[in-house]
């Protein structure tokens, strides 16, 4: 089936592209990195066209934000309705239907069977903020452990909890105090033979045979934070019963376990949760990028028993915005109904075409995923497994030319995380554009 994209009518970038480019470059703040000269004038499903006409195929959703693709009917219905009543009013103050609706329905979707309370904020890395301030409030405790490889966000609580790149920190210290990191289990990189049930014995035993016996009493852990799947840090897929184990590690020292869903959930899995693959529940959740399909919200949800503060201890002005609630509902009414099934199917197609590609090019050491949140990890030599970062930048930026916009992530990682709404027709394609990419 033709579709009419992707389709190259200028070179990249074309002359209306460069001269957005040159503008912003003139005028935006030098902390922007820019993966590559995408000028986006608009999208449709899975299509993105530039301001030259230039047509790409996104598997990327915008850094798996466009959890519905670009501009799904339901969801613009859904912005136009709610932005024609009221564009705001303050929800740490004052009520509306879509604020508690949205609320209700996370409530009800959170993984676990115990009751639920949720705070909407307007970005993942507030949600990072307000829970490890409520981690601290409800235990009464000072230390927060999280993952080497990690990202949590770039605010200062949610930066001292990253540990994704030295970029990130370099000038910001001192930043929030008693933060430790762990290394998070790599089955790619484990020793050979090393048994899911080894390399989890192995993370624990970090944990209670040194972290806590030589640097950290574990009664000052309010919290340990993990991304079910590490998503900046390389998607990274933790071995079998690692959040199990992490959950019995919690409860044996009264520490707060907080699943961070940032980028991994909102069916992107083929689960709602990506902690649902697992059946483990967390004491706090946060969730955002694809729960609004590319409006700014996010959330942390909690368990009531730890939901104790009382009211104005934590607050935001924007956070629940009655617009980007109406998008969030809507997203969740799609994802729900269809598009997490269709995550499930279209990721065996995917992560089947992707290792067929690993069996024609060397240079692909590695392919993991679920559902459509797939890595493959560029190596120099498949034996010694060496990273290969020039590989993922040299890749990224040849699919971008032939017309497919994809993104790097660890040290040597390309990510291929698509719209649920994709469709067979489009994972073809789009694994043809990969194959003719890692070919030059």
């Amino acid at each position: 089936m033709s579709r009419p994209y992707p389709l190259l009518k200028t070179p990249l970038p074309g002359p209306v592209a460069k001269a957005i480019v040159d503008r912003d470059r003139a005028f935006t703040s030098h902390a922007y990195l820019k993966e590559y000269p995408l000028v986006i004038a608009r999208g449709e499903g899975v299509m993105v066209e530039d301001v030259d006409g230039n047509r790409f195929l996104d598997f990327m959703s915008g850094i798996a934000v466009s959890s519905t693709g670009y501009g799904h009917p339901k969801v613009i219905a859904a912005v136009q309705d709610a932005a024609a009543r009221f564009l705001h009013i303050c929800g740490s103050d004052f009520y509306f239907e879509g604020m508690a609706a949205l609320c209700e329905r996370l409530a009800r979707l959170a993984p676990g069977s115990t009751p639920k309370r949720v705070f909407l904020t307007n970005s993942g890395t507030e949600a990072t903020e307000g829970a490890i301030k409520l981690a601290r409030h409800a235990t009464r405790r000072t230390a927060i452990v999280a993952f080497k490889g990690a990202f949590h966000g770039r605010t200062t609580g949610a930066l001292a909890l990253t540990s994704s790149k030295a970029r990130q920190h370099s000038g910001f210290g001192p930043l929030l105090p008693d933060v430790h990191h762990v290394a998070y289990p790599n089955r790619y990189r484990a020793a050979a033979g090393t048994t899911d049930a080894q390399l989890v014995a192995q993370s624990i035993a970090e944990f209670e045979g040194d972290l806590f016996t030589r640097h950290l009493d574990p009664k000052d852990v309010a919290a340990i934070f993990v991304e079910p799947i590490q998503g900046e840090g390389g998607y990274l897929f933790p071995p079998d019963g690692f959040l199990r184990a992490l959950r019995d590690l919690c409860d044996r020292h009264g520490i707060l376990l907080v699943f961070d869903e940032i980028q991994c959930g909102v069916g992107r899995t083929g689960t709602m949760w990506a902690c649902q693959h697992e059946g483990v529940e967390p004491d706090i959740m946060l969730t955002a990028k694809g729960l609004g399909s590319g409006m700014p919200i996010g959330a942390f949800i909690a368990r009531e028993s730890v939901d104790e503060w009382q009211g104005g201890a934590h607050g935001s002005t924007f956070g629940g915005n009655p617009v980007c609630c109406a998008a969030a509902l809507a997203t969740l009414d799609l994802v729900e109904n269809r598009l997490m099934a269709n995550a499930a199917r279209m990721g065996e197609r995917l992560i089947s075409g992707v290792r067929k590609l690993a069996e024609r090019h060397e240079v692909i050491g590695d392919v993991r995923g679920r559902g459509l949140m797939v890595g493959m990890e560029l190596v120099k030599d498949r034996g010694t497994k060496e990273a290969n970062p020039e590989a993922s930048r040299r890749l990224v930026d040849t699919a971008f030319q032939h017309g497919l916009l994809l993104l790097g992530c660890g040290k040597s990682v390309v990510r291929v995380a698509p719209p649920l709404v994709i469709d067979e027709v489009d994972i073809d394609r789009g694994l043809d554009l990969l194959g003719d990419s890692l070919q030059g």
